[in-house]
C-alpha cells in the first residue's frame, strides 16, 4: 500500500485549504482534480504509484471537506487555490506540474492550464460544457434544464442542488451508468472509498458540490486560445454519461489537443486504464 500525507495550508486571505500526498515522498509530481462531489481521498492508480515514483496530490476545493466555504469563488480562483497549494506542499516546487482531471473536474483542470499552472493536461472522461450552444443541441431538453436554469436563475439551480446528499449523488451516477460501469463502481475497494469520498464532498451543507456544478453548468469563463500546454482527451467509448461526442467537439475548441477514445472502456476508464492515464500524464509510456 502507498502511503499518504494529510496537508491544511493557509491561503493569503486566511482560508483553509485541506489536501494529500498519496504515494513516495520523493515521487515525481502529479495533480489530480476528481470530479462531482468528490474529495482530496479520491485517488486512482494507487498501486502504480511507488513502482514508477510518481506522488498523486489531491485538493478539496474550497467548501469541500475540510477546506474553507468561499462564498466569492469563481473558475478562476479554484484555479489560484490549486496553484496556492501545490506551491505550500511541495518542496523545490518550481512551477507547471502534470494534471490529470476527470469528468466534472475537467473545467478547473482547463481554467488551471489557462492560468500557467499545468505542465500538460490529461481529460480523462471530462464532462463537456453544456451551456455550449453546439454541445447542448446534442442533448435531449431534460440534460439541460438545470444548466438553462442555473444561467437564468442561479440561486434556484443552487436550492435543488443543495438538496442534494451523498446516496442521492450515488443513486444518480450508478442509474445514468452503463451496466458495465456500474458493476465496476459496486467492486471494492472503489465503492468504499467513493462513498468516503462523498462524504467529504457533501461536508459544509454541500457548498462545494453546490459551487462546482454551477460553475460547471454556466458558460465556462476559459480562453482555449490561451491553453499554451499539451492537452490530452481520453474516453471510453462505452461512456454514456460525460459528452454527447465523447469530446469530439472539445477537442476540437483546444488548440493542438489530441483525442483518444478506448474501445473496451466506459465512464470508468480513469480506474480500468490508470496505467495509460498515468503514462499520458508524465509524457512516458509505463510498463
Amino acid at each position: 500500500m502507498h502511503s499518504s500525507r494529510l496537508f491544511h495550508i493557509k491561503t493569503a486571505d486566511g482560508r483553509v485549504l485541506s489536501g494529500m500526498i498519496h504515494g513516495p515522498e520523493e515521487g515525481q509530481p502529479v495533480l489530480f482534480i476528481a470530479g462531482a462531489a468528490t474529495s482530496k481521498l479520491m485517488t486512482f492508480g494507487d498501486e502504480l504509484l511507488s513502482s514508477v515514483n510518481l506522488c498523486m496530490v489531491t485538493m478539496d476545493r474550497a467548501g469541500i471537506g475540510d477546506s474553507t466555504p468561499d462564498p466569492t469563488r469563481t473558475l478562476a480562483s479554484t484555479a489560484a487555490d490549486y496553484q496556492s497549494f501545490l506551491s505550500a506542499v511541495l518542496s523545490g516546487y518550481g512551477g507547471p506540474v502534470p494534471v490529470v482531471a476527470n469528468s466534472q473536474g475537467a473545467v478547473f483542470g482547463l481554467a488551471l492550464a489557462q492560468a500557467g499552472g499545468a505542465h500538460n493536461l490529461t481529460l480523462v472522461s471530462p464532462a463537456d460544457e453544456i451551456a455550449y450552444p453546439p454541445i447542448k443541441a446534442m442533448l435531449p431538453p431534460e440534460a439541460t434544464q438545470l444548466s438553462e436554469l442555473a444561467q437564468a436563475h442561479p440561486e434556484k439551480a443552487a436550492e435543488i442542488l443543495a438538496s442534494f446528499s451523498p446516496q442521492a449523488m450515488e443513486d444518480l451516477v450508478m442509474n445514468g451508468s452503463s451496466p458495465e460501469d456500474a458493476a465496476f463502481y459496486r467492486t471494492e475497494p472503489f465503492l468504499s472509498l467513493y462513498r468516503r469520498s462523498l462524504a467529504e464532498g457533501f461536508e459544509n451543507s454541500g457548498a462545494g458540490y453546490v459551487q462546482d456544478t454551477l460553475i460547471a453548468m454556466r458558460p465556462w469563463d476559459i480562453s482555449f486560445d490561451a491553453i499554451a500546454c499539451p492537452v490530452h482527451i481520453l474516453f471510453g467509448a462505452r461512456d454514456l454519461t460525460h459528452s454527447p461526442d465523447h469530446g469530439e467537439t472539445l477537442t476540437a475548441r483546444i488548440p493542438g489537443a489530441s483525442r483518444k477514445v478506448f474501445s473496451n472502456a466506459g465512464g470508468a476508464l480513469l480506474w480500468t486504464h490508470a496505467q495509460e492515464i498515468l503514462g499520458t500524464a508524465v509524457g512516458t509510456p509505463l510498463r
